[in-house]
């Protein structure tokens, strides 16, 4: 039963990427298809938004990949259609951002964020084990012995 159910799993999510294109999207000249496709896999879906256009069924990704086409039978290279596509849909519509100053919160900061949490482990574990060696001083001057002593002393007469 539960071998069925997954091979029916499997097969409908191999499918269904599959169906988002219709016979009418495919170009003829192979290579532009092939270019086509290449494309899609990179603009997302405005409405899936963690799905490929490629991948989508949604109206509006349809009407992205139509776009697409157009704009490579009409002579654009894959950076001009891409260009064209966030001209109209901001930088969202890209899966993989690109690499400017106003994304390099996006590509650096887990790596800065990372490195700040490795330098603030060691800075700790390097202080746990000096304080356990003896690096650290924790004993008492005279005078705050001293002090303890009295405070004790008044506690125990009260």
């Amino acid at each position: 039963m539960m071998r069925s159910f997954l091979v029916a799993f499997v097969t409908l999510a191999l499918v269904f990427p599959a169906l988002a294109y219709e016979p009418g999207e495919v170009l003829e000249d192979p290579a532009l298809e092939e270019r086509a496709r290449a494309l899609s896999a990179e603009l997302r879906c405005m409405v899936c938004q963690n799905q490929s256009i490629d991948e989508s069924n949604a109206p509006l990704a349809k009407d992205l990949r139509i776009l697409v086409r157009d704009r490579l039978v009409a002579g654009d290279t894959d950076t001009q259609v891409i260009d064209y596509v966030v001209a109209r849909y901001g930088e969202y519509v890209l899966l993989r951002p690109r690499v400017a100053p106003h994304t390099y919160v996006l590509w650096f900061g887990p790596f800065i964020i990372l490195l700040l949490a490795g330098a603030l482990s060691l800075r700790y574990v390097v202080r746990k084990r000096s304080a356990e060696a003896g690096g650290e001083d924790t004993s008492l001057s005279t005078d705050e012995q001293t002090r303890i002593n009295q405070l004790m002393n008044e506690g125990r007469q009260n």
